[in-house]
């Protein structure tokens, strides 16, 4: 079993350019769990750094951009905010991508630390060229 002195962590990069929201979200959520790892204990973040770019270009299907909506709450009385996934992406092209990932991760401590893994970037530029990510194909994954 891995434990918090053990865990191999590296860099990869990933091209989210024409794939699909969801297809692409389970593939990245699984990359930052670490669950593509031989080495892989639920209980520890045994998952890689993942940087994604050109987030802005992901594709939904159907007619999800249009239909597909998102709420958040401010804690405020009549706070609920609703707005298409259109939308959402005109203003935080980057959210799309991050509350997918979020979702598929587990709902504790260790996943709000793995989700810290994850660097979602607009663009093909990114900030992390000190690291040397590696470029991971995501037809490779299963």
């Amino acid at each position: 079993m891995a434990n918090q002195a053990t865990v191999q962590k590296e860099w990869l990069l990933v091209d989210a350019e024409n794939e699909v929201l969801g297809r692409v979200a389970s593939k990245i959520a699984m990359l930052v769990r670490g669950k593509h790892k031989p080495t892989f204990t639920a209980h520890v973040d045994t998952g890689d750094h993942v940087i994604v770019i050109n987030a802005e270009k992901v594709r939904l299907t159907g007619d999800k951009l249009d239909d597909k909506e998102y709420q958040r709450y401010s804690m405020y009385p009549g706070g609920q905010t609703r707005e298409t996934a259109k939308k959402l992406k005109d203003r935080k092209p980057q959210a799309l991508l991050e509350i997918a990932v979020r979702g598929m991760l587990p709902k504790t401590r260790l996943g709000r630390a793995q989700f810290s893994n994850l660097h979602v970037t607009v663009g093909s530029a990114h900030k992390h060229e000190a690291q040397k990510p590696r470029k991971i194909d995501l037809n490779s994954i299963k």
